[in-house]
Formats: structure tokens, sequence, C-alpha cells
């Protein structure tokens, strides 16, 4: 049976576009994969703390203190899910602080990746991953996209650890008033509801 891990990190609960598409791509992987079991993160609601000084002190001595207990538990939800659907907003041209949050207690050496004679190797293979992302402007063409530390960041940090299979829904240009905001939302339901079949 299929896993969904949704990771939902707009503190906009009232009208976030991230959260609005990311709910039609996960009625659309749904459908795809009838019965899957759906883990739900909000970070928002429900935040992870930043790393702080015991995570650190005991990441590499002692993988299991209590320090350690929440990593341990998110790490196993990666581990435990065949499909990521992420949701994130554009914060200042990089990710929210609290999906940030998610990934440094999730990366972890000998967990999700690991250091060989070759350099670095992800552990987590064979999974696939949803990007939604919402922008108040348009980052995916010049001059702006040298400025997109969003989609950049997260494609980078989840090859790094084996998930090389990624789609990105991108919803761009909602801050450029009611029009525009109404048509990429639109887009990006389109492309929701037909995420769960993905051509090759």
């Amino acid at each position: 049976m299929t896993t969904i891990l949704h990771i939902s990190s707009s503190s906009d609960l009232q009208s976030s576009v991230t959260r609005e598409v990311g709910a039609a791509a996960l009625a659309g992987l749904k459908k795809t994969y009838p019965g899957a079991t759906v883990i739900a993160r909000d970070l928002v609601k429900n935040p992870v703390p930043h790393v702080g000084p015991d995570f650190v002190a005991s990441r590499y001595t002692n993988p299991d203190a209590a320090s350690l207990a929440l990593s341990r538990e998110l790490v196993g939800e990666v581990l435990a899910s065949d499909v990521l659907l992420i949701e994130a907003p554009m914060y200042n041209f990089n990710i929210p602080s609290v999906l940030k949050a998610w990934v440094d207690h999730v990366v972890r050496a000998g967990l999700t990746f690991k250091y060989g004679a070759t350099g670095p190797e992800g552990l987590v293979k064979g999974k696939r991953a949803v990007l939604v992302i919402g922008r108040g402007g348009v980052y995916s063409d010049a001059p702006m996209k040298a400025l997109d530390h969003q989609e950049a960041y997260l494609r980078t940090i989840l090859g790094f650890i084996g998930i090389t299979d990624i789609e990105t829904i991108a919803i761009e240009g909602v801050g450029l008033g009611p029009d525009a905001r109404a048509k990429a939302v639109q887009a990006g339901k389109s492309r929701a509801a037909n995420i769960g079949t993905k051509a090759a």
C-alpha cells in the first residue's frame, strides 16, 4: 500500500495558494493510489523546533538520546513514505524557516545519507517527491530566476538524501493582482489534478 507524507509549511492558514493547490495534489495522488495512507505534517500548526545544542551534541555520539526522539520520528516518516508531497511558499527567496527546521531533523548522516569512499550517498531511494511552491512574483525565468533559492534548495536537499524523482507545481505571480493570482491557482490545480498520473 502506498504511503504519502504530506508536509504543509505556509503560515497563511486562510488563503494560502500552496495549501489550496497542495490539497488538490493530495486528492490527485489519492485517486492514483486508492487506499493510500497519508501522514500529515503541518509545520505551522505543529512546529518542529529548530535544532539546539543537545541535538548537535548527541547526533553522532548518542543516537538514542531523548533530544533526538523527534528527529527519529520524522526520519521514520520519510523512510516509511513512497511519495513526499511538500507545500512550500517562498519567503524572502527561500523556504519558510519551519520547513528548514524539518529538513535539519531529517537530513541525518547514517540515517538518510552516508559518507563513503566516493563522497556522500543518499539512503532514501525509490521514492517520489511532489513540490507545490508558491511565489508572489515570477522566478522561473530571468532576471528573477537567479533569486530562486526555494525550488533549487529543495531539489538539492532531496537529491542529497537520494530522492531524484521530483516534480514541481509552481504557482507564480500570485502577488501581481487578483487576475494573475486566479490564473496561477487554476493552472496549479489543473496540474495537481493529474499529478498522480505523471507522464514518463
